[in-house]
């Protein structure tokens, strides 16, 4: 099991390059991505109309029951539907008020509304109703790591870790903060464990990818790369970083292709609007 982060030395990247601010500048816009970036378990699927109606359903054969209001909230949740979401978590809540799992998923639905103080308070119950909540551990430190408080956060990856979690978001998410923190090899462990236990997720792909790149390993990091692309293409970062990797290797037009699919997915995504920049015209 892996020790706390100040128990850790830190890992010696390979030495600097002409690329090296580029590279930290799409580190860094990984290390802050948002709710998409950091692997959540949203899947607006479950929030189709025809997966709600059917909810309803069984809500009004039993509408006392708290665990059809949870199921109902997580899919409201999944289809964005925040405030349907948090009406049904309040309700299973007030039907059962020890429904550590409904604390912990209005949790994720206020930090998706910008309340984070009220999801911290969530958090917090869901844990002291059941202190073993892989789940509540895992929502509190993405909630921590997204306000900067990075060691509260690596303490509870590190505990949802230690109850034997499989959710994958708990080993990437630690390797979030072990690349954040410059021990790459310690990254790239977790985000490979995540990648077994989530392989269809392109982002410890891209983690993964980056903390190579960070080594100099660049033909790893460009099959993660790619790979991520193959998994789901509509993610600006992972053509951003496939960007990079033609870039470090001189090949500018190649570079400025996937640049530009990144610009056309997320126009606000700084490190392609910069590395179109760089590369346009060459």
């Amino acid at each position: 099991m892996k020790a706390a982060i100040g128990d850790r030395k830190r890992t010696k990247s390979g030495g600097a390059t002409i690329m090296a601010a580029l590279f930290a500048g799409l580190l860094l816009s990984a290390c802050q991505s948002g709710p998409s970036g950091e692997l959540t378990t949203i899947d607006t699927a479950q929030g189709s109309q025809q997966n709600i109606s059917s909810l309803t359903a069984v809500i009004s054969r039993n509408p006392q029951d708290p665990e059809a209001y949870n199921v109902r909230g997580s899919a409201y949740g999944r289809g964005g539907k925040y405030r349907e979401a948090l009406n049904d978590f309040n309700k299973a809540i007030e039907l059962r008020p020890n429904f550590y799992q409904a604390y912990s998923n209005r949790a994720l639905i206020y930090r998706f509304m910008g309340d984070q103080q009220a999801a911290l308070n969530d958090y917090n119950r869901s844990i002291q109703l059941n202190p073993n909540y892989d789940a509540a551990y895992i929502g509190r430190g993405n909630l921590y790591r997204k306000t900067g408080q990075v060691t509260l956060a690596f303490n509870d990856f590190q505990k949802a870790i230690q109850l034997d979690t499989t959710d994958a978001r708990a080993y990437h998410n630690r390797g979030l903060i072990y690349q954040s923190q410059g021990q790459h090899a310690f990254a790239i462990e977790d985000f490979s464990t995540s990648i077994s236990l989530s392989p269809n997720a392109p982002e410890p792909y891209n983690g993964r990818g980056l903390s190579y790149l960070a080594t100099n390993d660049e033909d790893n990091a460009f099959s993660d790369f790619n790979t991520a692309i193959k998994l789901d293409g509509k993610v600006a970062e992972s053509w951003a970083n496939q960007a990079l990797v033609y870039e470090r290797r001189g090949d500018k037009a190649k570079a400025a292709k996937s640049y530009q699919q990144a610009v056309r997915l997320d126009p606000n995504y700084k490190p392609a609007v910069d590395g179109l920049a760089r590369t346009r015209g060459t």
